[in-house]
């Protein structure tokens, strides 16, 4: 929907609310996450209207809490459902966990007895398109009411660790990096993880720096007040751009970047196969549904970008050839620049250092 509305010249913005709470192991007084959710929420809709957006779509279960949080903001909510059969259906083909399938129909059931939403689109038996369609029929005007949003209050940047797993485009920075997130989680530890690109889906169809910098020290601050050890952020990097707006937006943290490379046969091998499936769920996968030209020129400028890393030499350089994910996982843990694992022991990398 979003894309619909920038195609029609309107600065919209979007943002899907799970990426928004992904701390863990969440706090007993906020299940769900949906305060934490909240609260990143009127962070993120504020940095997108300061950098241009005038409406932010939204994507995702809400609670009724989220519209106390939101400060000037026009909040519609439009809810999702579908007929309980095709639900089902639904959820079992795409998670394949058919143990929950009962507490899935029973918050169906509670959202069609509720009185939650402002408006509801039945999706029984349409398409995603034909979705977007009747989605867009029924919020007709909606991203007009939209005033600015009163600024967040700030707070001092947050301390802890941050760890960034970057290279070229489909080199494998989100599937890296949240194994090395969820491995964290397993020793032990609060943190966080945080997936660049899905907190720069700005006004605008441009890489956006500036914003997901904001959006990066808005949600660490967030999860750091939590008791958080660490964050986990993945994302590609450029030599011309590099960390420096990130370690301004963190400068009380230790940011350090991790460079995945791969070379031109490695990185083809990964990306001309995502034409027809996506190696990693994400909303606006930039290659899914690719013709096979458009994937070799996309795997053309990959190539150029990493050599164009390797000769900036920027962060700690992890060789990615011929590696899958749990061994390319291991080489990130072995070079001890994540200080919350085992074997990540060396010196911590400042704010500032390379």
């Amino acid at each position: 929907m979003r894309s619909e509305l920038v195609d029609r010249g309107i600065a919209a913005a979007y943002v899907d609310i799970d990426q928004l709470g992904m701390c863990y192991p969440e706090r007993e007084n906020d299940p769900g996450r949906h305060r934490l959710k909240a609260r990143n929420l009127a962070s993120v809709v504020a940095n997108h209207a300061a950098r241009g957006a005038a409406c932010v779509v939204v994507s995702g279960v809400v609670d009724p809490s989220y519209r106390a949080v939101l400060p000037g903001v026009e909040l519609t909510l439009c809810r999702l459902r579908a007929d309980r059969e095709e639900l089902v259906r639904r959820f079992v083909g795409r998670s394949g966990d058919e143990a929950a399938v009962p507490g899935v129909v029973a918050v169906a059931d509670a959202m069609d007895a509720g009185t939650i939403a402002d408006l509801c689109v039945d999706t029984t038996g349409l398409t995603v398109s034909e979705v977007v369609a009747a989605v867009t029929t029924a919020t007709a005007g909606w991203h007009t009411a939209t005033g600015p949003p009163a600024s967040v209050p700030g707070s001092a940047p947050a301390d802890g660790s941050i760890l960034w797993v970057s290279g070229a485009p489909g080199v494998g920075t989100s599937m890296v990096g949240f194994q090395v997130y969820l491995r964290t989680l397993r020793a032990g530890h609060r943190v966080g993880y945080l997936d660049l690109r899905q907190v720069g889906f700005g006004a605008q169809n441009t890489v956006d720096h500036q914003l997901r910098a904001a959006n990066v020290a808005a949600v660490w601050r967030a999860y750091r007040d939590l008791g958080a050890d660490g964050l986990v952020i993945a994302g590609e990097i450029s030599p011309e751009v590099a960390q420096l707006p990130y370690r301004r937006a963190v400068p009380a943290a230790a940011l350090t970047v991790c460079r995945l490379h791969a070379n031109r046969a490695d990185l083809a091998q990964r990306i001309l196969p995502r034409g027809d499936r996506s190696s990693w769920p994400q909303p606006g996968d930039p290659l899914l549904g690719q013709p096979a030209e458009r994937l070799r020129q996309f795997a053309d400028r990959a190539d150029a970008q990493a050599r164009a890393l390797e000769r900036a030499q920027v962060g700690v350089r992890v060789d990615s050839n011929g590696r899958g994910v749990t061994d390319t996982v291991d080489a990130v843990v072995a070079t001890g620049v994540w200080p919350l694992l085992d074997g990540a022991r060396g010196p911590a990398c400042r704010n500032g250092a390379g």
